[in-house]
């Protein structure tokens, strides 16, 4: 085991969970909660991260719609097809859509937007956002956490960083795959 990669993951891991959830998402929670399994990581520090991450990175998603709707940006987003269905969700069923947007790929940087256009109170948005996230959180950390399990019943203790690392990038992989997979059969 290198101790010079150990120490960096201890000190900077939760910090790029942090920043990946801010960008990417499931991913990098489903990587991290394969670390927290092998001890380089702490799950509840994991689940925090993500949480923060998810929560802020919509909030300001939220907000740019809000507060810059008619934005070149936004304007654009709003001609494409996803954005129209997600304001068509977001009428129809405001509560369920935030409720279950951080789990419908496709519409991660869409859908707040799509919220912070529409007439969603904010403060709705904030409670229902916050709920969301903790339950998106829990639910990657945790799976993360479990494939971990899985791994080690399977294949015996992992031993050294950068083996716990292999495996760990192989399980994100895998879920990233599995997710786009899923995503294009919906379509």
């Amino acid at each position: 085991m290198s101790p010079a990669l150990h120490e960096f993951i201890a000190s900077y891991g939760l910090w790029a969970v942090l920043g990946g959830t801010l960008l990417e998402g499931e991913s990098v929670v489903v990587f991290a909660g394969f670390l927290a399994h092998q001890h380089l990581l702490r799950l509840p520090g994991v689940m925090l991260c993500a949480f923060a991450g998810s929560l802020i990175a919509d909030q300001a998603l939220f907000y740019l719609g809000r507060r810059w709707r008619d934005h070149r940006l936004v304007l654009r987003l709003r001609a494409k097809p996803a954005f129209a269905k997600a304001l068509e969700a977001v009428d129809r069923h405001p509560d369920g859509f935030i409720l279950s947007l951080r789990f419908l790929y496709g519409l991660r940087t869409v859908g707040p937007i799509a919220l912070g256009v529409s007439n969603v109170p904010a403060l709705r948005f904030l409670l229902l956002n916050v709920v969301a996230a903790a339950i998106w959180a829990v639910c990657f950390s945790l799976l993360g956490y479990l494939f971990g399990q899985t791994i080690e019943s399977l294949l015996g203790r992992l031993h050294g960083v950068e083996t716990k690392l292999a495996a760990a990038l192989a399980v994100a992989a895998v879920v990233w795959l599995v997710h786009r997979w899923l995503a294009k059969r919906r379509r």
